[in-house]
């Protein structure tokens, strides 16, 4: 699959392909015979992972590093596991702070012709 392909398949732009690519974050794409990238299910893999990873806000230092791991073999599970598990801790973090969020919204929105009467009156005096 070419990354034209690809980058419409994940809706990311062909810089940041190349960009994971340069950087580590996927492992190195195969290349055709015309010399451009040749993504195979085991890259479409990859770019589904470091995607879903980013939107996680995790570091491109420790995607980095748990793409340098997974290419070690299966001596690195252990630490690959970790580093999910220590991700999945900071997205129910993350989770928690948005759901109180959205639940003081519910309780403004549900309170706002209240609040927006109160404020007239307010005002008027």
């Amino acid at each position: 699959m070419d990354i034209k392909t690809v980058s419409k398949k994940f809706d990311l732009p062909a810089p940041t392909l190349r960009y994971y690519e340069e950087v580590g974050l996927i492992p190195p794409v195969r290349r055709n015979a015309s010399g451009y990238r040749d993504y195979d299910e085991i890259d479409l893999e990859w770019v589904n992972f470091a995607k879903c990873m980013r939107e996680t806000d995790i570091s491109i230092e420790v995607l980095k590093q748990y793409a340098e791991l997974a290419q070690q073999g299966e001596q690195t599970e252990d630490q690959r596991k970790q580093i999910l598990i220590e991700q999945q801790q900071v997205l129910e973090q993350q989770m928690q702070k948005l759901q109180h969020t959205h639940d003081f919204l519910d309780t403004k929105i549900a309170t706002y012709e209240q609040h927006a009467k109160l404020m007239e009156r307010i005002v008027k005096n």
